[in-house]
């Protein structure tokens, strides 16, 4: 390593795997509406994303949360129907959120949340983050199995 070149590795922030009662095509398409995140995620005021729509591989936004916080997001990876993981800083860490979709069965989808950090601090920050993002998890995951339940039962548009 030359001077004055540092060299981060990536860390795991944390991994959140559920079930949702939809197939796969169902669950991408509920959760690539990332605009409409709020209706589940307290945690979130607002999100804009740019081109406007669901999300895709040139995919921008920003995340304005309830506490004032924004975050902003650029598409790092995308596969259509199998997961899209997008990139934003968080003080001067690097986040890396990956949104994995899996079929357990015709009306199943498992969906994996990994949330990777790399950055100067990124096991003392990173583990600050985790424990507050962890938090808004715990509520959001089953506000948004909820909301699959509604929208399924003909409460959406």
């Amino acid at each position: 390593m030359g001077i004055g070149k540092a060299s981060f590795r990536m860390i795991r922030l944390l991994t959140r795997e559920f079930e949702v009662p939809v197939p796969m095509a169902d669950a991408w398409r509920l959760l690539a509406r990332v605009q409409e995140w709020p209706r589940w995620a307290r945690h979130i005021r607002r999100v804009d994303v740019t081109p406007a729509g669901e999300v895709g591989p040139d995919s921008s936004g920003c995340i304005r949360l309830r506490n004032g916080i924004r975050s902003t997001f650029r598409m790092r990876e995308f596969q259509a129907g199998k997961n899209w993981k997008w990139v934003g800083p968080f003080l001067w860490l690097t986040i890396h959120y990956d949104h994995q979709f899996d079929a357990v069965g015709p009306s199943r989808t498992r969906l994996r949340w990994v949330v990777d950090a790399e950055g100067f601090g990124a096991k003392v920050f990173g583990r600050f983050f985790a424990a507050v993002y962890s938090k808004n998890l715990d509520k959001a995951i089953p506000a948004f199995i909820a909301y699959i339940g509604q929208m399924n039962r003909g409460g959406g548009r």
